[in-house]
């Protein structure tokens, strides 16, 4: 029976696993390709790793890094951080990748997205809106880690994304991100019901059971996070986990 994809997005800082809180506070949490590994022994459906300053300091994510995790994970994979080339995209996919994550350059040059789909096919191109609230309550897309933002309102935007060919959109609250708040579902319903292409949702989940919300009152085609992933219990003590192969037939 079909079920929504379940995925770990794992956040790198000069190349150690991070995690944040409304994309404030990284605190390291321990080796990348250890998490792999793990992941790898828990059947994961699939991961997506973000370097969350490549686009800041002007660099593309590691392309030894990217081949290391190519060489050690069981699952298919997408990676973020850098990219404004096609060459780029080249690159990241012959070092093991299948998929890559875009963010500030679709947001800069939004037809960068159309030229990529066209080149490598809508199933490799992943565009990520983060969604940051205003001072109105207002949803608008941020890029470059929340220091910019776009004229356009979340949902012209995502259509935008998906007229330009992308295979799917991860769409993430950045005011829940680690705060274990549950999605906001009425984003992901919003930019699910603009748009044909899968929806991953992103931020905010505390629990196993928080994807079938998004799943059935979001209509999220996919599910991710970050914290539940990393974290255990009120402490936060870091332990990476993923649920069963049973829990999630029990969830969905």
């Amino acid at each position: 029976m079909f079920r929504p994809r379940v995925i770990p997005v794992l956040l790198l800082k000069n190349l150690g696993l991070v995690k944040s809180i409304k994309f404030k506070n990284h605190r390291y949490i321990g080796d990348p390709i250890n998490a792999v590994k793990i992941f790898n022994d828990k059947k994961a459906d699939e991961l997506v790793f973000l370097d969350i300053t490549a686009s800041s300091e002007n660099r593309l994510i590691s392309l030894d890094f990217v081949n290391k995790v190519g060489d050690e994970a069981n699952m298919p994979f997408g990676v973020g951080g850098g990219i404004k080339s096609i060459q780029d995209i080249r690159k990241v996919l012959e070092n093991g990748a299948e998929k890559v994550v875009l963010n500030t350059i679709a947001c800069e040059k939004p037809s960068f997205i159309k030229e990529a789909a066209d080149t490598f096919g809508a199933s490799t191109i992943v565009v990520c809106l983060d969604v940051k609230k205003n001072l109105f309550g207002k949803h608008e897309v941020v890029f470059m880690n929340s220091k910019k933002k776009l004229k356009e309102n979340v949902i012209e935007f995502a259509q935008k994304v998906a007229d330009y060919g992308a295979g799917e959109i991860i769409v993430q609250s950045v005011d829940r991100d680690g705060t274990y708040e549950g999605y906001d579902i009425e984003l992901i319903k919003k930019v699910s019901e603009a748009v044909t292409i899968p929806v991953v949702a992103l931020g905010g989940a505390k629990e196993y059971g928080d994807f079938s919300v998004a799943a059935k009152e979001g209509f999220a085609s996919a599910v991710a996070a970050g914290s539940l992933f990393v974290y255990h219990g009120p402490r936060r003590a870091v332990l990476i986990n993923f649920p069963s192969k049973n829990v999630l037939a029990d969830i969905f």
